[in-house]
């Protein structure tokens, strides 16, 4: 899991710099919006920075200390949106929920305005706070369209759907059983079945053993027959 907010203090360039990114694996910078400050849960608001977007990341850089950024990955925002309401705050803003793994959420003391301890691991919630608010709908924009270029990683454990030939699902369901209940080797007949329920391949097989067995049944009983006619 993308470890939520963080310290970012990676600059190049002269001035207040641009974050250094990770080119090498594809990591391109998408947007950049100066102008912003920064609230980190109910904390008061950062002195301006500048908001840089790439294809990873959402990093803030301040405008006057080369020694303070913040950055978050995409995998870490569960939620970004447009905020204009007063009552919510007190200006327009774009506001963000960061998923952190922790249970619970951001401390009192990590929110307090006098805590220069601030437990980054703890914060659930940040927005970006243009001076222009005219610019919040294409700063929004551009956050949906590079959150798309990060989905959520498929978990190993996840269900499928698949579709097996007769003899992958006879290697499946007769391990260990003898060869002469095995499927017809026939290329053109397929069973699919999906989240890996077996049931209908075994039924399949079941229902053939049982015909096999039907056939000497009866083979049997002919015999039994015609030795009886005999007497």
């Amino acid at each position: 899991m993308a470890p939520g907010l963080r310290q970012f203090t990676e600059r190049r360039g002269d001035g207040a710099g641009e974050p250094v990114l990770d080119n090498e694996n594809g990591e391109d910078l998408m947007y950049v919006q100066p102008g912003v400050s920064i609230v980190i849960g109910n904390r008061s608001p950062e002195s301006q920075g500048t908001v840089y977007i790439s294809t990873k990341k959402v990093v803030w850089l301040s405008d006057v200390d080369r020694t303070k950024g913040y950055a978050v990955d995409f995998l870490s925002l569960s939620l970004h949106a447009v905020s204009r309401d007063p009552e919510a705050y007190s200006s327009p803003c774009i506001y963000t929920q960061i998923e952190t793994g922790e249970d619970g959420n951001e401390s009192e003391d990590s929110d307090s305005e006098s805590s220069d301890a601030l437990d980054l691991s703890k914060v659930t919630e940040m927005r970006l706070v243009p001076s222009d608010p005219g610019q919040l709908d294409t700063l929004f924009q551009i956050l949906c369209d590079c959150a798309e270029l990060n989905p959520e990683p498929i978990e190993d454990n996840e269900e499928h759907n698949w579709i097996f030939s007769a003899n992958q699902l006879v290697d499946e369901t007769t391990e260990g059983e003898d060869s002469e209940w095995n499927f017809s080797q026939n290329p053109s007949s397929s069973i699919g079945h999906s989240n890996g329920d077996h049931d209908l391949a075994r039924t399949v097989l079941e229902l053939q053993i049982n015909d096999n067995r039907f056939e000497d049944a009866e083979e049997m009983e002919h015999e039994n027959d015609s030795d009886g006619g005999h007497h």
